[in-house]
């Protein structure tokens, strides 16, 4: 029992779990919509976009969250920009920003190699954290959640139908842009737990988890937050008796949830599916009319 209570008599760990928690259930809970829209990778986008504003607060020496948030957000108003005027679609548009972002960022680091640490960037460090990068991820944390909890009918709607969504009052495009502010809030955050390369699996997993067990879209939002919140802590938590990297254990805990839904979910899992196509085949074929 000691052994199992040992990680919580460090600071590091007990500020590594309930930051980890709360950076998952924020993630977790845009990783819903992102699911709804079939958005999945913008999140992936953003994590790689934020690396020029990375480096250039380390150039500047300013806190890299206010860097990386400057440069989601512009790929994000770039992004949605694109897709409201040029017509091309969502997949190009994604592509097109990812690299011109990343390009710039890989450039600034190669004429600076010194400013930043590329590991630092793409595998997290949440471990190592500062208490004023703790108390910058908890506010993160906690204004994003509460702006989602007050919105999240309102970003329901206009993912369902932009046209009832303009017919019954509710401003699309200004929604869409605090989506994007908020999901570039949310990648900032998550960079520091898990690094940028292992965001995309924060705002996706859960929600695709929860995707396979609901099919009314607020059970899917309360169980995706469980979930990303859950494996956050716990992903935390099991790092400390497995001597690994927190980013890494956190997102294998994530990936064997949603296995786990692939094959048993009752009604869209891999052995559900089997079982109706076999119960179809067994039933007999009706007679013809004569």
């Amino acid at each position: 029992m000691t052994l199992l209570l040992e990680p919580f008599s460090y600071g590091y760990m007990a500020n590594a779990m309930w930051v980890s928690a709360l950076v998952g259930a924020v993630c977790a809970f845009l990783s819903a919509y992102l699911m709804l829209k079939g958005w999945s990778l913008i999140g992936d986008a953003l994590s790689h976009s934020v690396v020029p504003g990375v480096a250039g607060a380390y150039m500047l020496g300013l806190p890299f969250a206010i860097g990386a948030f400057i440069a989601g957000g512009l790929a994000a108003a770039s992004m949605l920009l694109l897709s409201e005027r040029s017509g091309l679609k969502i997949d190009v548009i994604i592509g097109l920003i990812f690299t011109a972002f990343f390009g710039l960022g890989l450039f600034m680091i190669s004429i600076n190699p010194m400013a930043v640490s590329i590991q630092t960037i793409t595998m997290g460090n949440i471990l190592a954290i500062t208490p004023g990068d703790t108390l910058q991820l908890g506010l993160i944390g906690v204004v994003t959640l509460g702006v989602l909890l007050l919105k999240w009918k309102d970003l329901m709607v206009v993912f369902f139908d932009e046209s009832h969504a303009r017919s019954i009052g509710l401003h699309p495009q200004r929604l869409k842009a605090m989506f994007f502010v908020l999901l570039s809030a949310a990648v900032v955050a998550a960079m520091q737990t898990v690094g940028a390369f292992l965001v995309i699996a924060m705002v996706v997993t859960p929600g695709a988890t929860a995707y396979l067990l609901c099919d009314r879209f607020p059970r899917l939002i309360a169980l995706s937050v469980a979930i990303g919140t859950l494996t956050g802590f716990f992903g935390a938590y099991a790092s400390y008796f497995l001597n690994g990297a927190t980013g890494g254990v956190i997102v294998v805990l994530q990936t064997a949830l949603f296995l786990a839904a692939f094959l048993l979910a009752p009604k869209h899992g891999l052995l559900a599916a089997r079982a109706k196509a076999r119960q179809a085949l067994a039933a007999p074929a009706p007679e013809p009319a004569e």
